[in-house]
């Protein structure tokens, strides 16, 4: 039932912001812009795409390996594909899909690859931060009373909630690892201490990776390829093709947002702060929401089709077990 219900707002948030957005916008009229849109950019922007997806299936093996497993780029990057189709089904599913899929292909147990997803998204926190001191860095004129407008009144709550999530973790990890024997002396927590041991095991691999200076250059890489694939597709509507790097930084940084509101891979929050933020770079609201569909569609079309045939190939890979291990033990 609780996951019903989440997925129902999920539903309810989206379709709410969706009717927001397009109740003022033509059906037809979007249909013929799309119709005139120049495709080669949307297949450039998809293989720039597919180069961040890569990088982050390399990164992720990067994570596991002080663990003592090295799946393939191949599956990685299967897994990585089918955590994002996963992630337009239901919100948030992604993560635990990948981590079956690997769980499945390379028997590396779920709750280490899971912890190494947990650390990931840390990384990936910190780099939309990055991104977006760097966006108003450089758009400071354009977007402070938009952002004043959109998140002045959640920042306090956004930085509070940060702030108590780090130290109740640092404050649970000391604990857990201080009274772990304890625990896993009364029956009943045994195998839920051995779970959360492999979380953390996965979590702090990132104290022993062998290349931390690749490893930036991957986190670094995802985040330009991701600009770059919504900034080519500029050049594919006519009324676009004037914007610039930093509008596409603009549309990297509340596209970022938007795609991490719990709905189903975005919908509804990505056009809602996309399309009213290329309002600053002069565009009609009407064109910006165009434009957001235009790049969310892309993207969309790109990963559902991608992530289906990345679950249908793993169907036929035989499992793995030894193989993937080194010589130590994890």
């Amino acid at each position: 039932m609780k996951k019903i219900l989440q997925y129902t707002i999920s539903l309810v948030l989206a379709g709410g912001l969706l009717w927001f957005v397009f109740k003022d916008i033509s059906l037809s009229e979007m249909l013929d812009e799309f119709r005139k849109a120049d495709y080669k950019w949307l297949m450039l922007s998809a293989i720039l795409s597919i180069i961040a997806h890569v990088s982050r299936a390399l990164r992720w093996k990067m994570l596991m390996k002080p663990l003592g497993y090295q799946p393939s780029t191949f599956n990685t990057t299967l897994a990585v594909f089918i955590g994002y189709f996963a992630n337009y089904v239901i919100p948030r599913m992604g993560e635990v899909s990948r981590c079956g899929s690997l769980k499945k292909t390379d028997d590396i147990p779920f709750e280490k690859s899971f912890g190494t997803v947990l650390t990931e998204r840390i990384f990936d926190v910190v780099s939309l931060l990055i991104v977006l001191s760097l966006n108003l860095i450089l758009e400071f004129d354009k977007l402070q009373h938009f952002f004043m407008e959109q998140f002045a009144s959640k920042i306090y709550l956004i930085v509070g909630l940060l702030a108590f999530l780090a130290v109740a973790g640092i404050i649970g990890i000391y604990l857990f690892r201080k009274y772990q024997q304890r625990l896993s002396d009364v029956p009943v927590l045994g195998k839920i201490v051995g779970f959360l041991n492999g979380l953390l095991d996965g979590l702090m691999s990132i104290k022993k990776i062998e290349k931390p200076f690749l490893f930036i250059f991957l986190s670094a890489n995802i985040w330009v390829m991701y600009w770059l694939s919504a900034y080519v597709l500029f050049f594919a509507i006519p009324e676009t093709t004037h914007l610039g790097l930093l509008a596409g930084l603009t549309v990297l940084t509340m596209g970022s947002f938007g795609m991490a509101a719990p709905t189903q891979g975005g919908i509804g929050p990505f056009h809602f702060l996309v399309g009213n933020a290329l309002v600053l770079y002069g565009l009609p609201q009407k064109d910006g929401i165009i434009l957001a569909t235009f790049i969310h569609g892309s993207q969309m079309v790109t990963l559902l089709a991608l992530g289906a045939l990345s679950f249908l190939i793993t169907l036929f890979i035989k499992p793995k077990t030894d193989d993937t291990r080194q010589s130590s033990n994890p």
